[in-house]
């Protein structure tokens, strides 16, 4: 017969000894002695059944099944840590947390999010920026902008993505209104990781025949925009980073078509969620702030 566990004192100890790979750090962490933290181990192994760490010398290791509780601990505990900070920041309606990578965040999120907070005053708005995927599991997330390879039909596609190549005016000649794709010829190409696009977009427009400068390539769009922006070449950049520098006149589009990107940006919601008004209300307006886009690059 299964016992019950009588104690979540034992899982906070264990979570911790899981994440430290010690008792001694997790006593340490936890104010707590290595044989307090040992024992209560001990009677959570009793109480589920299984073994959570194989004990060497001088080190730990988590077991198979040690390793799936302590992922369930980890996720659980994380949900509780969170809520009882927002039950103490007050109503959980009241705070909204978003998740972006560091390019949207910075060149399309911020420079518009004004217009939401103004609708929306009574929002506490926390916008957290990372590269990295944000656990919409822990509940330190309401929802997160996720550049995703695309999915024909995706009902939660917000906008696909397309490359358009920019500069700054910086480039053009005395008396020179716009730069064409003859230019091309003329200055580096820069790139995101690879010259793939810029040959998609050469193709696109019947413009690969020709000597092009493809030598410099750089981690991120944002960077890239950023690249145009110093005058260092022509770059091919996602509309949505380019946007808000192409609606101030900072950087020009050449006049093409754009080239072909098979990713773009979904919503995605923490479970539980998805029927909260702060969600719809964020919903809608990014839907508004994306069909405006998509207008102009159409």
């Amino acid at each position: 017969m299964n016992k019950p566990l009588r104690s979540l004192s034992g899982l906070i100890d264990f979570d911790c000894a899981a994440r430290w790979g010690s008792f001694k750090l997790a006593a340490q962490e936890l104010h707590k002695t290595p044989a307090a933290i040992s024992l209560q181990v001990k009677q959570l192994e009793a109480a589920v059944g299984f073994e959570l760490f194989t004990r060497h010398p001088r080190h730990i290791a988590l077991t198979d099944k040690g390793q799936e509780l302590a992922a369930a601990v980890a996720r659980t505990l994380g949900e509780l840590r969170a809520k009882v900070v927002a039950l103490q920041d007050g109503d959980d309606e009241k705070i909204l947390r978003i998740s972006t990578t560091h390019s949207l965040a910075i060149k399309w999120l911020v420079p518009r999010i004004h217009r939401f907070t103004k609708l929306y005053p009574e929002l506490d708005i926390r916008i957290d920026s990372s590269d990295r995927l944000a656990d919409l599991e822990d509940g330190s997330t309401d929802a997160a902008l996720r550049f995703h390879p695309i999915e024909d039909g995706d009902p939660e596609l917000l906008f696909r993505e397309r490359l358009v190549a920019v500069y700054s005016p910086s480039l053009l000649a005395p008396g020179q209104e716009a730069l064409t794709l003859a230019d091309l010829q003329r200055f580096p190409l820069l790139h995101e990781h690879s010259n793939e696009e810029w040959i998609q977009l050469l193709r696109q427009n019947s413009a690969l025949k020709g000597t092009y400068d493809f030598s410099r390539s750089y981690s991120n769009f944002a960077v890239l925009a950023q690249a145009a922006l110093a005058g260092q070449g022509i770059s091919l950049v996602s509309y949505a980073i380019a946007y808000e520098d192409l609606c101030s006149g900072a950087l020009k589009r050449i006049a093409c078509f754009s080239a072909p990107y098979q990713r773009g940006y979904r919503l995605v919601v923490s479970r539980g969620k998805e029927g909260m008004t702060k969600i719809a209300r964020l919903r809608a307006w990014l839907k508004d702030e994306i069909d405006e886009m998509q207008r102009s690059l159409d």
